[in-house]
């Protein structure tokens, strides 16, 4: 039987007064976090949470969340994180999509609940779980905890709904992705194998908790019994101070929050050696950027984590071992890794065939983390799920060693004189001019090519160079068919969704404006 409370009550009966939970000067062992998490499910109850009912939060990182994501599921109810960087009307369509009922907010989000219920969601109770006076109509968080007794579990597993997570919500209505503890469960295990993780490690949470990623991480390091460590978000300086105060042992990072974290002028008087781990994922990473990386942490030990909220999330891993430059395992730090334990890959066609090895396909994944299906979306959820494969929609190749290399997102894909060309190869190559600081291709609309490759860059602080110096440095890792025609230099942020990945899109969208179709 695979359920996700499992490891709360493991590790209060073997590892009882050690530390679960690091929350700014709080600190909670994992008894204190059982007790905790059964006095939350028994308040959800006295509201009237019932079994299979939705739990919704808008909350930035803390150990309130943590135990939120256990609590959940101890009521015999299921969890709906919702995205800190959607609007009000994205995430209104999601509350009131999943049917949840009940709410919890932070500090941070407590003032959009008028704005909330002005899109037409009802909600019958409001947790607030931030710090500080609590808002009138709320329920306070740590109310709860005193006024209610502990519970029994509810012991929701295997195929049980566990929890509805959405994604996207750059185009059309977000699609609530329909998680099971099995699904969950085996994506952390094989986390757990991948990484080593053990009741030793001190996982600094930076990434947001809404966000799979960090998701795999809570579930991973509660199997293994590891502390967890909180900050409310992601900030280069916050990170380190975090790192360094609570001697962090490990961390999943986002690529954009690892460049920026390397990039840091605090870093420099930091002292970081008991960071041993950094898991990191849910983009594309430049290979320029993750050597440097590796060479600021030399201590660290360096890990790749591929997968989509579809996937609950992992479906590959490149371990430690194929982080190095040279020797007999170089070659394979452009990979996203080989398949986790469990899990089955293919690169299939249009028509979901088996491409040849070496061949560019769409990337599929088969196993017991393949979700269930989108929320009350039928339509959609035949599409991507395809006789037990989830189509994941991007687009690669697997070499003779079973290491997958992502080449893009298979919309992404801009036709140009005929010829294919995936963007992310493109920037892989403009990144590694030394001035070049972050950079996205597009395509963009040509009387002459019908599309063609265009790049938006951001220099480094002080930097200066020409388009041309970018594009024949390009030349010399790619064709020059593939390198950009025209290049425009930034000075603003690229637009960052709520997971940190940049969102191409809305970069592309203003070259597109008047045209009837968005590709030529």
């Amino acid at each position: 039987m695979f359920y996700l409370t499992q490891s709360v009550h493991r590790n209060a009966q073997i590892r009882g007064n050690k530390i679960a939970t690091v929350c700014g000067d709080r600190e909670r062992t994992w008894l204190e976090l059982k007790d905790r998490v059964s006095r939350f499910a028994a308040g959800l109850k006295s509201m009237g949470v019932k079994e299979g009912d939705r739990v919704a939060i808008l909350s930035l990182n803390s150990d309130r969340y943590f135990e939120y994501y256990f609590g959940v599921p101890w009521a015999g109810a299921s969890v709906v994180p919702l995205n800190i960087r959607w609007s009000i009307a994205e995430n209104a369509y999601s509350i009131k999509d999943a049917g949840a009922r009940v709410l919890v907010v932070d500090n941070a989000f407590a003032k959009m609940i008028p704005g909330l219920r002005e899109k037409g969601v009802e909600l019958d109770h409001v947790i607030f779980n931030g710090d500080g006076p609590t808002p009138d109509g709320m329920v306070d968080y740590e109310e709860i905890i005193v006024e209610n007794e502990p519970i029994e579990d509810a012991y929701r597993s295997n195929d049980d709904l566990a929890g509805i997570y959405y994604t996207g919500g750059t185009t059309g209505f977000p699609k609530g992705v329909m998680l099971t503890h099995t699904n969950l469960w085996s994506s952390a295990v094989g986390l757990v194998m991948g990484t080593g993780l053990t009741d030793k490690v001190r996982i600094l949470h930076a990434a947001p908790m809404f966000h799979l990623a960090d998701g795999a991480m809570t579930q991973g390091g509660m199997i293994a019994g590891a502390t967890h460590i909180f900050i409310p978000m992601f900030t280069p300086a916050s990170t380190i101070a975090a790192i360094e105060k609570n001697k962090a042992s490990h961390s999943l990072l986002v690529p954009v929050m690892i460049q920026m974290t390397i990039n840091d002028p605090s870093l420099q008087a930091a002292d970081l050696s008991s960071l041993e781990f950094v898991l990191y994922g849910a983009s594309p990473i430049a290979e320029s950027v993750l050597v440097q990386a590796m060479n600021t942490f030399p201590k660290a030990k360096f890990a790749q984590g591929y997968g989509q909220t579809e996937l609950a999330p992992l479906a590959t891993m490149l371990s430690p071992e194929y982080h190095v430059v040279d020797g007999p395992k170089a070659g394979k730090l452009k990979s996203a890794g080989q398949a986790i334990g469990c899990v089955e890959i293919r690169i299939v066609d249009e028509d979901g065939q088996e491409v040849q090895m070496g061949d560019i396909g769409e990337i599929a994944v088969k196993g017991p983390n393949a979700m269930v299906g989108y929320w009350n979306k039928p339509e959609e959820t035949a599409k991507a799920l395809r006789n037990g494969w989830v189509h994941t929609g991007d687009a690669g190749y697997m070499d003779s060693d079973g290491f997958v290399f992502l080449v893009d997102r298979v919309k992404d894909m801009i036709v140009s004189g005929g010829e294919n060309v995936y963007s992310a190869e493109v920037e892989n190559a403009v990144m590694n001019h030394p001035a070049v600081d972050q950079v996205v291709v597009v395509g963009i609309p040509s009387e002459e090519w019908g599309e063609q490759v265009h790049a938006e860059v951001i220099l480094k602080d002080g930097q200066k160079t020409t388009p041309d110096s970018i594009i024949a440095k390009s030349k010399e890792y790619i064709a020059n068919y593939k390198c950009p025609r025209s290049i425009v230099f930034r000075t603003e942020p690229f637009p960052l969704s709520g997971a940190g990945k940049i969102l191409k899109r809305d970069v592309r969208e203003k070259y597109w404006k008047g045209q009837e179709r968005q590709i030529n």
